[in-house]
């Protein structure tokens, strides 16, 4: 089976516009997420998913440049969008990644493909429940399980939100979970606010090393390190 992984990510980001490629640590905010994902010996290939709006040609132009497969879809109906990337790939099913999870751990993804594969099941999710933290979700999908579901997608949200139709409806699909030994859920490691961009460089020069080679609950040892040294700061003040 010929698993492949797409990353969502568009540029008109409503709480960070351009977040995706805001610099992180001297790079692209995407360029960390995709150093991760092309160390992943479990994929096959690799394809960023944006949509045709004038306002994602940056992240287009960026995918060309880094030498990433790009699919241009469609702004809002983000499952059709998600769905036609995976089979420009020719993939069987695809890990959906989010563009804003640059501290995303590769030992993840082989986690949730390796339960899929062994399975095989429709979709492979670590978000139902949360037991890991944000930024560090991993949903492996059949490409024909999601032709399905967005053949009977009826809302806008099921079509911007790609997997709310699979858990909405649990028993038209399989579906199966696997979660964190240690859970985190609180833990912040994706990026929706400003604050969140500065917590993961600051994380990532904590780390002295590349995520991908730290892992996620490294990861986390230093946000909670963070988390420690600004309430200790804010108590003296």
């Amino acid at each position: 089976m010929r698993v492949v992984a797409v990353v969502q990510a568009r540029f008109s980001s409503q709480r960070l516009p351009g977040k995706v490629l805001r610099p992180l640590c001297g790079s692209p905010m995407l360029s960390h997420l995709l150093d991760g994902l092309e160390r992943c010996d479990v994929l096959h290939d690799l394809v960023l998913a944006t949509s045709v709006d004038a306002s994602d040609d940056a992240v287009a132009a960026y995918s060309d440049n880094r030498g990433v497969r790009c699919y241009r879809g469609p702004l809002d109906d983000v499952a059709t969008r998600m769905l036609e990337a995976a089979r420009s790939a020719g993939g069987d099913a695809f890990v959906r990644v989010n563009g804003d999870s640059p501290l995303l751990d590769p030992e993840i993804v082989r986690r949730g493909v390796a339960l899929f594969l062994e399975r095989p099941v429709d979709v492979a999710t670590n978000v139902r429940p949360r037991s890991f933290p944000r930024g560090q979700s991993v949903e492996v999908i059949a490409v024909a399980a999601l032709n399905r579901a967005v053949s009977r997608m009826t809302t806008p949200a099921e079509r911007e939100h790609v997997t709310q139709h699979f858990y909405a409806h649990p028993s038209a699909f399989s579906i199966v979970a696997f979660g964190a030994e240690r859970p985190r859920p609180e833990v912040q490691l994706s990026v929706d606010e400003p604050q969140d961009l500065d917590r993961c460089e600051r994380i990532l020069r904590a780390l002295g090393r590349p995520h991908w080679m730290a892992g996620w609950e490294e990861c986390v040892r230093a946000y909670d390190a963070l988390s420690s040294s600004s309430a200790s700061s804010g108590a003296r003040g």
